[in-house]
């Protein structure tokens, strides 16, 4: 089967003929989004007769405690654009999206978040950068109202600190928000991985990749779905689910404390001391290097862990139901979560 085409991200765009007027696909994964989720479909809609393109909108209901599904159904019997997909627990939000780009059938596909903090309007700024020839269209924050200066400081920090540890080009100060070409996603839900980062993934698969640079808005209702372990958690997902180097530098620590230790050796033997190292001193460094083994030992771990999870080839996620305009939910198997 024909690949195709690929660009790195300073290759020209070349003129690529798009589907006219095509179809669209938004995916919005929703957690707990009762006191939005109407709003966001609203402005949706608003932006619609815009965006010079078929529409569908694809909302995944990722085991929400609330109201949420109840409304998105009713959402999916108003308007026959949606489709809505209840899975059967809270897989996440990686698993939720997962599982949109799977069902989605547009010629371009968006991810955008619930919570209207990622402005619907620029998704038309996304189509015009695809219709020139890009394969993704990713939202760059040039700000974030709402949001405190240590958020903003750690989070811009572990974008640097994330991107010089894959080994290709990932862009800094980018969520999820992105304008995906068909092929791009195709490439992307044709990955074996069950445990998935799509900000890595996404730019893993190559094509041509160009900014689409919007101001971030505040959150106008619900709360965040993201406290300070989850977020950390992510993190940790992110790097060991995407690079190597952390077991890498497990080496560089090893031949640190070697040459500490040849060091100490050889003035030892050059210029032998008589004084007594003192007891704390020594429980001082052996502390230390016991946290560093320790810590080598861990993130082996970590990988360790998460190979054995993908050897239990579990899916990514399990959809429970899918309602449209002429179809109510109906339950669904196990296996049809398992291409995720």
């Amino acid at each position: 089967m024909n690949q195709p085409k690929r660009h790195t991200p300073t290759t020209p765009v070349q003129s690529i003929e798009r589907p006219c007027p095509g179809l669209l696909s938004i995916v919005i994964p929703c957690y707990n989004e009762e006191a939005i989720i109407e709003a966001t479909h609203a402005r949706i809609c608003s932006i619609a007769p815009r965006l010079g393109m078929e529409l569908e909108v694809l909302y995944v209901d990722d085991g929400s405690r609330d109201s949420t599904l109840k409304k998105l159904e009713q959402l999916a019997v108003e308007d026959s654009r949606v489709v809505v997909i209840e899975l059967s627990r809270n897989f996440g939000q990686q698993a939720a999206m997962s599982a949109g780009l799977e069902a989605a059938q547009g010629d371009a596909v968006v991810i955008i978040d619930a919570d209207l903090q990622d402005p619907p309007e620029v998704i038309l700024e996304m189509i015009a950068k695809w219709r020139t020839g890009v394969d993704v269209a990713y939202g760059r924050r040039k700000s974030r109202d709402g949001e405190s200066t240590f958020k903003l400081v750690t989070a811009s920090l572990f974008y640097r600190f994330f991107a010089t540890l894959i080994p290709y080009p990932v862009p800094v100060d980018t969520g999820d928000f992105k304008l995906c070409d068909r092929a791009v996603v195709d490439t992307v839900c044709a990955l074996p991985e069950k445990r998935r980062y799509l900000r890595s993934l996404v730019p893993w698969a190559g094509f041509h990749h160009a900014p689409v640079d919007y101001d971030r808005d505040a959150r106008t209702a619900g709360e965040t779905k993201y406290s300070a372990f989850r977020l950390l958690s992510l993190a940790a997902d992110a790097v060991l689910l995407s690079s190597d180097k952390p077991v890498r530098f497990i080496w560089f620590l090893a031949a640190v404390f070697a040459f500490v230790g040849t060091s100490g050796l050889a003035a030892e033997l050059i210029f032998p001391s008589k004084e007594n190292i003192s007891f704390p001193t020594i429980l001082a460094l052996l502390g230390f290097i016991s946290a560093a083994q320790t810590v080598a030992i861990a993130i082996v771990g970590e990988y360790v862990v998460r190979c054995y999870r993908e050897t239990q080839a579990r899916p990514s996620f399990v959809i429970r139901g899918r309602t449209t305009a002429t179809k109510q939910a109906t339950t669904r198997s196990y296996q049809e979560g398992e291409s995720a």
